[in-house]
This record gives C-alpha cells, structure tokens and sequence, in this order.
C-alpha cells in the first residue's frame, strides 16, 4: 500500500469570517475576484443548503480514496473536504458511508473534482456536497496521497486554508488574509444591483448595468 503524507491543517480561519460569508453569493465574490475562474466543472449533488468553511484539501490518485478517508480521521468541524482527483469520474471517491462519517464529524461538505456514488442519498440531504458526476463504479484504496497542500482544480488553485464558499452556482476560494476587504466589495455590490432593481421595477432603469465600470 502506497504512502498517504498527511500534513497539519491550516490555521482555524476566524468564525466571524465564515459567518460574514453565508449570505454571499458565488456570482457577487467571483465579480469581486476580477471574475477569475475558480473550480469550474463542479455542480452541486445536495438537495439545498449553503456551503462555508475552511479547505481541508487532498491530493488523491485518480479513482483512489485512501488518502480520503486518511483525511476524514483529521478533518476538524467546519472544515471542506477539497478533493482533488484530477477530474475523473470512472470511479467514484465518495458515497454515503463517507457522507455519515464526514457529517459525524462537523465537516462542512465535500468539493470533489471526480464523482461520488450513493447520489439519492446526498439529493436528499443538505450536507453540501459538489462534485463532477455520479457512477455506480467503487474506488480503489491503494494510495498514494497527501493532505493540505496546495490543489489544482478546475483551473484554479485552492490552499489549505482557504475560505470555500459553495451554492446554486458553483464553488469559490480565496485566502482568509483578503475575506475583510472582499466582503465589503461583495456588500457593495449587492447593494448597487438592489438599487437597479429597484429602478427596473420603477420603470426608471438608466442602461447603467450594461456599462464597463470606471477603473
């Protein structure tokens, strides 16, 4: 059985960040991280629910989960189980018995770049859960692994640590040190779209949506 190298996770990211962040949404944070790509590809297998918490990632060989159920012995409460296996989806990483040991222990949900199992079980839950695809096919658990290293998914890279955020849309991150900053950029535009709006609804509506912003 090849190695799993498992690394201490990040720092605890500050519980008033996370908070900050549930009632955000991905297309408002994505505009305000000058629309960069982030984890394209996933979509979501839960049946409704937020997704908000720390990345707790894992590097796992295609079609393997050794490394994650190494990292569900880790995982703390509020963390996201940020898979990346390199978009396969010949094998499932993930089913409901992870699902159950995940929830046990306070995991906020799983990213997973390759396909999970069991969907009827995640479509009836809200334990958020974004993934690639579903298939029958079970994974093999060899190795090898690591956990909380930087990944790479969907084009994106994602660090231990990170601030994953997850809805209808899609999946998020960013790094804790700019969630202050960004969350002031994503409440102001809220509040400029509620303006137009409301000026649409009025019959008052200007064009300026349709504008390249000022630099």
């Amino acid at each position: 059985m090849a190695n799993v190298s498992l690394n201490p996770p990040a720092p605890a990211v500050d519980p008033a960040i996370i908070a900050a962040f549930r009632d955000a949404t991905t297309p408002s944070i994505s505009d305000n991280l000058d629309r960069l790509p982030g984890l394209v590809g996933l979509r979501p297998f839960h049946r409704g629910g937020k997704l908000v918490g720390t990345a707790f990632t894992v590097q796992v060989r295609s079609g393997d989960n050794l490394a994650i159920h190494q990292a569900l012995n880790e995982v703390r409460p509020g963390d996201v189980l940020v898979v990346a296996g390199g978009g396969d989806t010949s094998r499932a990483l993930v089913g409901d018995i992870m699902k159950a040991i995940a929830e046990s222990r306070g995991c906020a949900g799983f990213v997973i770049d390759g396909a999970i199992r069991d969907s009827g079980i995640f479509a009836a839950s809200d334990f958020p859960c974004y993934a690639r695809a579903a298939i029958h096919r079970g994974p093999y658990k060899q190795g090898p692994g690591a956990t909380n290293i930087p990944v790479s998914i969907g084009g994106w890279t994602v660090d231990p640590g990170d601030v994953v955020v997850g809805d209808e849309d899609g999946v998020v991150t960013f790094p804790a040190s700019i969630a202050s900053s960004l969350i002031e950029a994503v409440r102001a535009q809220d509040q400029r779209e509620a303006e137009v709006l409301q000026m649409i609804r009025e019959g008052r509506y200007d064009g300026r949506y349709g504008k390249v912003p000022a630099r």
